[in-house]
């Protein structure tokens, strides 16, 4: 056989182990940035179509509350596991700009697509700088607050849903006997949905403070704007100045003061009231005649 064919053959050959082996890809692009999805297996079960449509939807979602997508490329690297789960996701700076890895189940539906927290959450964290380990709870607090917010803002669930999902968790976030504040106190609820909670005062009060003209979203699109993505190392107290420059007022650095190393009770119940939600069962009902029911609405405006 001549050399040449033996050449191409064997390239050939070569090239369809290869692409074989490779991956699958697909790219989006949004807000000015450009996501990459990886799927890990050939068969993923689900039609990717409705992957890309459920990653989609995280990524306007987030690109509405930062005014951008808050990476210039992310990669999104999709893990196929048994049954009906979105689970396991993890996000980490890179160079270029983030890495989200998530584990779907080949037969997740679209309902549960639709309803799914999980990638939007994982998308905000794309928004915040890497601070020191003590300070976990801030990056995670912010997702776990902002997430249900900027699916809110674009109709992904209610008003009334929000609210009554924020009524039923944050009371995880209250301190405990023994808590020694934000940065002294690393357990499960205080680092998640005392964080959340965190947002929630800061989120209030700087809309209080600036009679509606300003909130936390102003204070987080302040620090992306000045750099502060997942690939940048920061301090903490640059952040936050950074945040409230965005918003004029110091209140993100007063509220760190007083929660950071105690453990600065919060009535709930009656921050509740104010905001003009009120308990039924499970749903709450918005009220609004209610002294702060002004903030609660520019907090989660009407898509």
């Amino acid at each position: 056989m001549p050399p040449t064919l033996v050449n191409v053959r064997f390239a050939w050959w070569f090239c369809a182990i290869l692409c074989a082996a490779a991956p699958a890809r697909a790219q989006i692009e949004m807000g000015g940035g450009r996501i990459d999805v990886v799927f890990e297996a050939k068969e993923t079960g689900v039609p990717q179509d409705m992957l890309l449509a459920w990653i989609k939807t995280a990524a306007r979602a987030v690109t509405d509350y930062y005014g951008r997508y808050p990476v210039r490329r992310l990669v999104v690297r999709i893990e196929s596991i048994d049954g009906d789960a979105i689970e396991s996701g993890k996000t980490f700076g890179t160079r270029e700009g983030g890495l989200i890895k998530v584990a779907v189940g080949r037969s997740t539906t679209a309902a549960h697509f639709a309803r799914d927290w999980l990638m939007t959450h994982e998308m905000v964290h794309l928004a915040f700088p890497d601070v020191p380990e003590r300070h976990h709870w801030i990056e995670e607090g912010i997702a776990t607050y902002v997430e249900p917010i900027a699916r809110a803002r674009r109709g992904g669930l209610s008003a009334e849903q929000l609210w009554a999902e924020m009524v039923r968790d944050l009371p995880q976030g209250l301190p405990e006997a023994g808590d020694r504040g934000l940065d002294f106190t690393p357990t499960w609820g205080r680092i998640y949905w005392g964080g959340a909670l965190f947002c929630l005062l800061a989120d209030v009060e700087i809309h209080r403070r600036t009679a509606n003209a300003k909130g936390l979203k102003d204070a987080l699109r302040g620090i992306l704007a000045a750099g502060g993505s997942i690939n940048a190392d920061w301090d903490l107290e640059r952040t936050l100045a950074a945040g409230d420059e965005a918003t004029g007022v110091p209140v993100l650095q007063e509220l760190y003061a007083r929660m950071r190393a105690a453990p600065h009770p919060v009535d709930l119940e009656e921050m509740w009231r104010k905001l003009g939600i009120e308990r039924r069962g499970r749903s709450v009902a918005l009220k609004d005649d209610a002294p702060w029911a002004a903030v609660r609405r520019a907090i989660v405006p009407l898509p």
